[in-house]
């Protein structure tokens, strides 16, 4: 066995940390933490569709918007959406859409932003866990809380939540996989990189392993906000 940088296990997430309600002025918010990567979402609406002629009859629309702060990383990101930030936006839209009953909510839009405040890679699995945390904080109907975890191919074995010196070695591979648990339902799989065939029945097992895990990390951040509140 491969002993990986930070000594972890394959299968060995990195500690995380989640907390709901943590932008006042938002209908939902949530911080989620794996390692040294930090994703905070907010949630605004349901609320009228402006333009008007936008809206759908039928169902609510997901307007989504990703960024990186420019010091979440030690290059300086220029401030602004670029190319990286409008595809991941829609990465988090598509993965956390599956899990909303967006017919209750006709003629109306959700406003999903979700941002990085410091990144040692897995951001887009933070963002999409912090996400889904954000839409049940705000009380959207939901089928199922949406984890999500990335799946690593790091010097020939499968590895779990690949951090950024893993993911800079030539040959690794980042596979970011997003799961409803209840509903045993996957609602991203993504391929960054080559992964011999052999070996994808691994990384899917052991992404929806891992993703109960998160899982696990998010019901224990709604179930402490709510307890509190009835104290």
């Amino acid at each position: 066995m491969t002993k990986r940088p930070d000594n972890r296990k394959p299968d060995e997430i990195r500690p995380m940390e989640a907390e709901v309600g943590v932008i006042e002025q938002a209908d939902g918010s949530a911080m989620f933490k794996v390692g040294d990567t930090i994703a905070m979402a907010g949630v605004y609406g349901p609320t009228n569709v402006l333009p008007r002629h936008m809206e759908d009859p039928e169902k609510a629309i997901i307007r989504s918007y990703y960024d990186l702060y420019p010091f979440s990383v030690p290059e300086r990101k220029r401030p602004g959406p670029n190319r990286r930030s409008v595809e991941l936006s829609m990465v988090i839209k598509n993965a956390v859409l599956p899990s909303i009953f967006v017919k209750e909510y006709p003629k109306t839009q959700i406003e999903l932003y979700t941002n990085i405040i410091q990144a040692n890679a897995g951001t887009r699995c933070a963002a999409i866990s912090a996400a889904s945390l954000a839409l049940a904080d705000a009380g959207i109907a939901m089928r199922d809380i949406v984890s999500s975890v990335a799946v690593g191919h790091y010097k020939d074995q499968v590895v779990v939540d690949i951090n950024k010196e893993e993911e800079d070695i030539a040959d690794a591979t980042d596979i970011p996989i997003a799961y409803m648990p209840r509903m045993k339902k996957i609602t991203l799989l993504q391929l960054d990189g080559k992964l011999p065939n052999k070996k994808m029945k691994e990384v899917i097992k052991l992404g929806i392993k891992s993703c109960e895990k998160v899982y696990d990390v998010q019901k224990n951040a709604l179930k402490k906000k709510y307890q509190n509140m009835g104290e």
